[in-house]
């Protein structure tokens, strides 16, 4: 699976992959990229599976398959080791990075996900929605729960935007990426996983609640870090943008050691 990417930034710079939400594309991080870029990390943003410009794949997925994706990335672009940024989705293939290739990444933040997340028919059910109805009605209960309804007031031509993003999403790629999550339960790998790690939640993801999926992320990863970003749901990095990337920056830069070289 060649994944369809863009990469920004200087070329010395070290690399940050940033992994989107399902029903996403790699524009989801355009709030980050300017700022990350002049922090000197070089960013590469990509699509999974059935997003974006990525292919549809034949079958469902696993965790395992857009796990495996970002390292044949790292690989194509000739990187051994990556901060790895995701949310949602993307920060369930981050978990999976940190605990399965170690090796690949130098520092983690997981944005808004969670270890384990409702149940296989509720993945299921999702997934027969997008295939049946189509995805303008995924779409719609998308931004109810990307975004606070008073955000949603003031930022109607984001809304539209980003309801159009997940609209275009394939349905099949959207499936297939449904059963990712309704096959994966990574709580009993959280103990294993050394990399330095920032958890940030939204206050007010319907999603994936602070308490109910964030705060186990931090119990469960030694050392992590927790962070409650107030006014925000689950897109909380298009939400609240600057407080978001402060903290992803502060994070990368951790060991005091600069973005170049």
């Amino acid at each position: 699976m060649r994944v369809n990417h863009v990469v920004d930034g200087p070329e010395d710079g070290e690399v940050v992959v940033l992994s989107g939400s399902l029903g996403s594309t790699l524009d989801m991080w355009n709030p980050q990229v300017g700022p990350l870029t002049s922090a000197g990390f070089r960013v590469v943003r990509y699509d999974h599976r059935g997003h974006g410009g990525t292919p549809v794949p034949d079958a469902p997925c696993v965790l395992d398959d857009l796990g495996g994706d970002v390292v044949e990335l790292l690989d194509e672009l000739g990187v051994d080791r990556a901060h790895v940024v995701g949310l949602s989705l993307g920060g369930m293939t981050g978990l999976w990075l940190a605990a399965h290739r170690p090796e690949r990444v130098r520092r983690l933040v997981a944005c808004c996900t969670s270890a384990k997340l409702g149940t296989p028919d509720m993945w299921e059910q999702r997934a027969r929605t997008a295939m049946t109805r189509g995805m303008t009605e995924i779409a719609d209960g998308s931004v109810e729960r990307w975004f606070t309804a008073a955000w949603r007031a003031a930022n109607p031509r984001l809304v539209r935007e980003y309801h159009h993003m997940t609209a275009s999403v394939p349905a099949r790629g959207y499936a297939a990426c449904c059963a990712v999550i309704g096959s994966m339960d990574l709580r009993g790998t959280l103990s294993t996983i050394d990399t330095p790690t920032l958890v940030i939640a939204g206050a007010d993801d319907p999603a994936t609640p602070p308490d109910e999926h964030g705060r186990p992320l931090v119990e469960g990863i030694p050392g992590a870090r927790f962070e409650v970003v107030p006014d925000a749901a689950h897109l909380g990095n298009v939400e609240q943008p600057e407080r978001f990337t402060e903290l992803i920056i502060e994070h990368l830069k951790a060991d005091g050691g600069e973005a170049r070289g």
